[in-house]
């Protein structure tokens, strides 16, 4: 009763701070780019928020559960990197075009209709199958923890981030992302060292875990071997882990519900100094949480399934109050998503698929709300049809933006010959190669090792069509002068001050870096090869 009374309680307070948030709303750009004066701490919280989700403290914290805690150790260091390339090389270049949306970037960047149409017809399809996948997260989680029916909880957890999201858009979305950010970080380093005691603390737990009988090999690099492993031989799983680190290491540099975040900061110096700050936290996430969570086997081997294994564990080894705070930091990380998501494909299809130059701005405001209630229906009705799929869903839609918008985001800024013909076929061919390669999966055509995800078939379709496309066409005037405007730093970014405190960051990252490493040999590598 104690975790619904928590639940519903944060439910109540992140929709006050919506509606709150609402009346601070006076414009277009508010409500669609939080008026670009958001600070470091509030984009940190938004970038980290909308990262982690339901797929992060369930899925992939099954995965380590299951013995792969470093195998997605390993990934991470392909994936974090993200944050940094992408700020330095698209994010920043995308705030000086000052676009409301991701696709209204790339239609003006190659001055081409299709190209924004494209891209805005692949940024609905991919975020609505991973709002889908975060809702049924959040509604499992929701209806375990209090006994309410699926369906119910999936309603509800639907209106909350729909409320939010339709009476404060982004300005209420960054606001209510940093609060979540705070409490699931919060609660994930309150629930640790509890986690840990119970197994025996550091380093007995370690030593513990790696003597597991079960599941042998639980702690090399390549995870668990034997009969419970279900990655393939430790070529398959090294070959896994680099692939998909570097699909989501794009996946974070350009998916719209990352990159969208710098269109919202103050400027370009608090765009990169959140990236890394974002990466720093996420790196400090990643190594306590998955390495806490295979200590777990060493109490209790036989959670079913396993992507509930931090929720049992707040539930059963933490303090009361702690895992109330755990239990609704992971509900909160789906909300957070959720309304991203959810503002993102509103934005989109009132901005770009419906545009009219005739709209004034109130009757634009009213278009995107009354998208966003539309899209959150269809939403609702696929999540109700639809069998749970958490992980693979979101990870089919991760690999779509990987694919199909990672060549033209960096070559949109990097490469002075990329083409609109270029850009709008290698948008097209790499969501028709990871649609294609998908569908023949599921057909069984294809029979592909773990380590072939479709974003590889799809990346290849997306940078062969770049560059045949590009090099088959000449770049316009327009084209040419768009992008040599975006080379041109801004006066107001060339605050002596500014750049001063912006050099820090780099040397705290390396800092973050050595100390991180420092923790994993002393904590983790010592105990267990000493």
């Amino acid at each position: 009763m104690i975790y619904t009374i928590g639940a519903l309680v944060s439910f109540v307070i992140y929709s006050v701070v919506g509606l709150i948030v609402s009346k601070k709303v006076k414009s277009l750009e508010d409500y669609y780019v939080s008026g670009r004066n958001a600070s470091t701490l509030l984009i940190v919280g938004s970038l980290v928020a909308s990262y982690l989700s339901t797929v992060a403290f369930m899925g992939d914290a099954g995965f380590s559960y299951d013995g792969y805690a470093l195998p997605l150790l390993i990934m991470s260091i392909f994936v974090l990197p993200g944050y940094i390339t992408g700020v330095m090389f698209f994010g920043r270049y995308l705030r000086r075009s000052k676009a409301m949306t991701l696709p209204e970037y790339f239609g003006e960047r190659f001055n081409s209709h299709k190209v924004r149409i494209v891209a805005a017809v692949t940024l609905v399809i991919g975020i609505t199958a991973y709002l889908v996948a975060v809702t049924q997260g959040a509604g499992l989680l929701f209806s375990e923890i209090t006994g309410i029916n699926y369906t119910f909880s999936l309603i509800l957890i639907t209106l909350i981030y729909t409320l939010i999201t339709f009476s404060s858009g982004a300005k209420g979305v960054l606001i209510t992302d940093t609060m979540m950010f705070l409490v699931f970080t919060i609660a994930t380093f309150l629930s640790i060292p509890y986690i840990l005691k119970a197994a025996g603390g550091l380093p007995e737990a370690m030593i513990k875990t790696a003597q597991l009988e079960t599941k042998p090999d639980i702690l090399t690099w390549h995870g668990i071997t034997g009969e419970g492993a279900y990655m393939g031989s430790p070529t398959d799983i090294l070959l896994y882990v680099i692939i998909i680190g570097i699909v989501w290491g794009f996946v974070i540099a350009v998916s719209p519900w990352q990159t969208s975040r710098y269109l919202m900061a103050k400027n370009e110096h608090v765009a990169i100094r959140s990236s890394v700050i974002a990466t720093i936290v996420l790196a400090l996430i990643y190594l306590f949480l998955h390495m806490t969570m295979l200590a777990v086997n060493s109490i209790n081997p036989s959670i079913d399934p396993s992507e509930r294994v931090f929720i049992w564990s707040a539930m059963n080894l933490v303090p009361t109050w702690i895992g109330v705070i755990a239990i609704s930091g992971i509900l909160a990380a789906a909300l957070s998503s959720s309304s991203t998501f959810l503002q993102l494909i509103g934005n989109s299809i009132s901005k770009d698929l419906l545009r009219n130059t005739n709209m004034s701005d109130k009757q634009l405001l009213k278009v995107s709300r009354i998208m966003i209630v539309l899209v959150a229906i269809v939403s609702l009705v696929i999540t109700l049809f639809q069998p749970p799929a958490i992980f693979w869903i979101s990870v089919f839609a991760a690999t779509l933006f990987a694919a199909s918008w990672g060549p033209v985001a960096f070559a949109s800024v990097l490469w002075k010959k990329v083409t609109k013909t270029g850009a709008l076929w290698s948008i097209l061919a790499g969501c028709v190669g990871v649609l294609a390669t998908e569908i023949l999966k599921l057909m069984g055509v294809l029979n592909l090792p773990v380590y072939l995800n479709s974003a590889v078939f799809g990346g290849i379709c997306s940078f062969a069509a770049l560059i045949i496309g590009s090099l088959l066409t000449t770049p316009t005037k327009e084209e040419i002068e768009y992008r040599e405007k975006l080379l041109i730093l801004p006066e107001e970014e060339k605050d002596p001050k500014e750049i001063k405190q912006t050099k820090i960051y780099p040397k705290l990252l390396i800092v973050a870096g050595a100390v991180i490493m420092g923790i994993t040999f002393v904590f983790f590598y010592l105990p267990i090869y000493s």
